[in-house]
């Protein structure tokens, strides 16, 4: 049984990650699993939490990461994954927050995502145990809460990672707006790995037109790789990219329009951007700034609008079925950077902050 393991550090905003051994727990709890990192995928959250942009008080020192797969190296007694198949070590395991099963969230509306002790992204503290719960670490300890899953051996690493967190908002968000119907004109607010992987996601849903937009140029010519018809800059005004979407979709607007960027305009493009009883998702929009919106717009054109929180274990499971029956529809390695080792956690994180990379891959058996 391992008894420590190196882990990157987050313990100032917007400084490096300190690489630090954690202990760990000196055996699994009944329900919990002791995991080989094998891929951890890098969220534009992990970025807003190093940079500070998303804070809250005591999250510190913290490991960031919440998309990762791994081996199974230990397992507690009774030790299952959601869908109630045993867990040996040896398996390959991704999973999905942690949930208490016991609030009003988790009994009465039965929705994990509202979960009032939702272990998720920010509730990683290093000090506190069983310290090594985020995905920059060596060795991770699931715990008995989180939902886990068996991953299927035709889906690679990087996919299922990726699923633990972008995978899921976005076909969550698709299922909150209704679906997506075939020839239905799509606005996709965002070129990041959320917004290229809807981009996708509406274009195999057979979206007649899918319209992304965002930058840099760069991620704009990813979008058109992975089905956008057509792209926008986000380097203009407001009225530009509003008028542009006009003039693309013959003056009726989007059937569909998701938010994966935030942004004060976001809110007010959106309405804007949406057709006669169009739908709206907001999922980018994180934080207590306020967004104007014109209500009588919303009113008149009769719109639906939703809000969508990232996703649970059940969209998680989509995410990878989405990836194995497509696997061959896209090229999905694209959106991966080469793999690298904890000591260059901090470069890759820095790197998407500036938008150096779309979707950086952290590979903790690497040097």
């Amino acid at each position: 049984m391992v008894n420590r393991t190196e882990a990157a550090v987050l313990t100032e905003h917007g400084s490096a990650l300190t690489l630090r051994e954690l202990p760990l727990p000196e055996e699994p709890e009944p329900g919990a699993a002791l995991v080989r990192i094998t891929c951890t995928t890098l969220c534009g959250t992990d970025v807003h939490l190093w940079s500070g942009q998303m804070t809250f008080p005591g999250m510190l020192p913290m490991v960031l990461g919440h998309e990762m797969v791994g081996e199974v190296v230990a397992v507690g007694p009774g030790t299952t994954d959601t869908l109630g198949r045993e867990i040996t070590e040896g398996d390959r395991i991704g999973w999905s927050e942690s949930t208490c099963g016991k609030c009003y969230g988790c009994t009465i509306l039965r929705e994990p995502v509202a979960c009032d002790r939702r272990g998720y992204g920010f509730l990683q503290r290093s000090d506190v145990f069983p310290y090594a719960t985020g995905g920059l670490v060596r060795y991770c300890y699931v715990t008995p809460g989180a939902a886990k899953l068996l991953l299927p051996d035709d889906v690679k690493d990087t996919w299922a990672s990726m699923s633990g967190c972008a995978g899921k908002t976005v076909l969550r968000a698709v299922s909150r707006s209704g679906g997506i119907r075939p020839g239905a004109t799509v606005v996709v607010q965002g070129a990041g790995a959320l917004g290229v992987f809807a981009t996708a996601v509406a274009r195999i849903s057979g979206a007649g037109d899918v319209i992304t937009i965002g930058g840099p140029a760069d991620r704009l010519k990813i979008a058109e790789r992975f089905g956008a018809t057509a792209t926008i800059p986000v380097d203009g005004s407001a009225e530009d990219r509003v008028e542009r979407v006009k003039e693309l979709t013959g003056g009726r607007g989007a059937d569909h329009v998701f938010d994966f960027a935030g942004g004060p305009t976001i809110g007010e493009e959106a309405v804007a951007f949406a057709a006669q009883r169009g739908t709206i998702a907001i999922v980018g929009s994180t934080g207590p700034a306020p967004s104007p919106v014109a209500l009588g717009t919303v009113m008149g054109k009769e719109l639906t609008v939703v809000g969508s929180l990232n996703g649970d274990i059940a969209d998680y499971h989509g995410s990878v079925d989405f990836f194995r029956t497509f696997a061959d529809r896209l090229p999905w390695d694209e959106l991966f950077s080469a793999p690298v080792g904890l000591s260059q956690a901090s470069q890759s994180v820095e790197s998407m902050s500036r938008l150096g990379e779309l979707k950086a891959v952290i590979d903790p058996r690497l040097p």
